[in-house]
């Protein structure tokens, strides 16, 4: 995990947004830090996948997991609007 601390920070982070979006975000995109859930998605990925100590605390199931919920919030929202 040394050297690598801010990449363990910036995914524990994301996931933070993600825990916003699904609660008391009511599913407001523009409060994820990538701005939108696909590229918060990406980046979740992306910095996983680049860790070579994977973290206990999220997998990449997880993330998929994530991304299923928002994005079924997401359309939820756009049918009622």
């Amino acid at each position: 995990m040394e050297g690598k601390s801010f990449e363990y920070m910036m995914l524990s982070r994301l996931q933070q947004d993600n825990e916003y979006f699904l609660g008391n975000g009511n599913g407001a995109e523009h409060q994820l830090w990538a701005g939108n859930i696909e590229d918060q998605i990406k980046e979740m990925n992306k910095i996983w996948k680049k860790l070579k100590d994977k973290p206990d605390w999220i997998s990449l199931e997880d993330i998929a997991d994530y991304e299923t919920k928002m994005l079924k919030i997401k359309k939820d929202i756009k049918k009622w609007h």
